[in-house]
């Protein structure tokens, strides 16, 4: 709020090159504030503020900038400026800088680090996609279980300045083999003149660079970690990746799967930098596909045209059968993707989960199919009538129920995101299935 109010202000400042008190009212900012204020000028006037800021805010802010931005910055600026803000990235920062920058910069950019700093830029972008690797930074503080509690608080001390976090340092042997992690409060509150080994439990939680980013979210938020250790395959420590990093990931993994249940193909980019060519494609894959399906609804109608010309009343529930199936299936879905997501469910206990979905779905018929059945007895004044709807009613629960439930466990099988089972797509599928019942239903019992 208050940068928006003072917009104008900077505005008319930059006009006046009014330089000195411009820089003095940014270094009061947050760099994230800083960040937004850069995004929403243009690029000239972005540029000009940006130059003002002290170098180590320059860096700060500089990761706090969408990719679009960045690469923009980095095209006006020159090379010392930009050697300068590499240089003061922190490796995790600037190795997600390099993933989204063109080939040609991100090449240029690595060749303005030193020899190793860019050995271990490398190393960290050799690791997959989405995987640890790409997260964990390597800077971390790490004591050996012989020292004293003294010595220990000592290197912290001389160390710990340029470590992503202190709250827990790390116990290594002479081969970096991870032994232990011990809370800095454990090592404070301990008699300075005890031996780190007399304080470790060996007992600590750990990833390997080469798992999900999705692994790390998971076990930092089940142990309540400030940061998690990633080692190799022979338990040498490798990096941490700490608790800020991850917020980003699920927000990035949230805004995914929000994105594939609405039917549409994840963005890489803001809402806001992404072109209206750009958001079409996106959208019109799925919206194609939708269309597609939608025919083979029509065709099932088509197929039972007898059916409905003999007895017209029976269009009169299509939308509500095929609507309560579609939203049935949909709770369902959301229910088991979120429970896989946050580990409370494995496809190892498919099952239960059908005996439970069973259940559900044969509750659920049997309340709105005994509402519906009376409304279409009453309706018509014809039991065989009330009755083809109330049974049509419950086996599409059923059905929807467990396809809403069990289409998540097989992707999720399968190595799929269970997430891209869309709400669209899934209501399609109960529709054409759901109105075969029902004309299949109809058929029998009417004719």
């Amino acid at each position: 709020m208050l940068k928006e109010l003072l917009k104008p202000e900077i505005q008319e400042m930059i006009a006046e090159k009014a330089w000195h008190s411009l820089k003095e009212i940014l270094l009061e900012w947050p760099e994230a504030d800083i960040a937004d204020l850069l995004k929403n000028l243009e690029d000239k006037e972005a540029i000009v503020l940006f130059m003002l800021l002290p170098k180590q805010l320059k860096a700060e802010t500089f990761a706090e900038l969408d990719p679009e931005k960045q690469t923009v910055f980095l095209k006006r600026i020159g090379d010392e400026v930009i050697r300068d803000i590499v240089l003061e990235l922190s490796p995790d920062d600037r190795t997600e800088l390099f993933e989204e920058l063109p080939g040609r910069i991100t090449k240029k950019l690595i060749n303005f680090l030193p020899p190793e700093e860019r050995k271990e830029t490398l190393k960290l972008l050799g690791y997959p996609e989405e995987s640890v690797g790409r997260l964990m930074t390597p800077d971390y503080v790490a004591i050996r279980p012989e020292w004293t509690v003294r010595e220990s608080l000592d290197h912290i001390r001389e160390f710990g300045h340029d470590a992503e976090t202190v709250n827990r340092v790390y116990v290594i042997d002479e081969h970096w083999h991870l032994l232990d992690d011990i809370s800095l409060r454990k090592l404070i509150l301990a008699d300075l003149s005890n031996e780190v080994s007399s304080l470790m439990d060996r007992n600590f939680i750990a990833v390997s660079p080469f798992d999900d980013q999705e692994v790390a979210v998971r076990k930092i938020k089940k142990y309540d970690l400030y940061a998690i250790p990633v080692v190799d395959s022979e338990n040498v420590l490798l990096g941490i990746v700490t608790v800020d990093d991850v917020i980003d990931v699920f927000e990035e993994e949230v805004t995914e799967d929000v994105h594939k249940a609405g039917g549409i193909v994840p963005l890489t980019m803001s809402y806001t930098a992404a072109s209206p060519l750009v958001l079409y494609k996106k959208r019109i894959v799925w919206l194609f596909l939708l269309l597609v399906t939608g025919f083979l609804s029509s065709a099932v109608i088509t197929r039972f045209e007898g059916i409905l010309v003999k007895v017209v009343a029976l269009a009169a529930f299509i939308p509500v059968l095929i609507d309560t199936g579609g939203n049935i299936g949909n709770q369902a879905s959301v229910l088991i993707v979120r429970a896989l997501a946050l580990g409370e469910l494995t496809t190892g206990k498919w099952f239960n989960i059908i005996k439970k979905e069973l259940a559900i779905g044969i509750l659920l018929g049997l309340t709105l199919g005994l509402v519906m059945g009376l409304w279409g007895y009453l309706w018509k004044g014809d039991h065989r009538f009330g009755l083809v709807v109330g049974i049509s009613i419950i086996l599409i629960a059923v059905w929807a129920n467990l396809v809403g439930s069990l289409l998540p466990i097989i992707l999720t099988k399968l190595k799929k995101d269970p997430a891209i089972i869309c709400a669209s797509l899934l209501t399609t599928l109960i529709d054409i299935t759901g109105l075969l019942i029902y004309f299949s239903i109809a058929g029998l019992l009417l004719f």
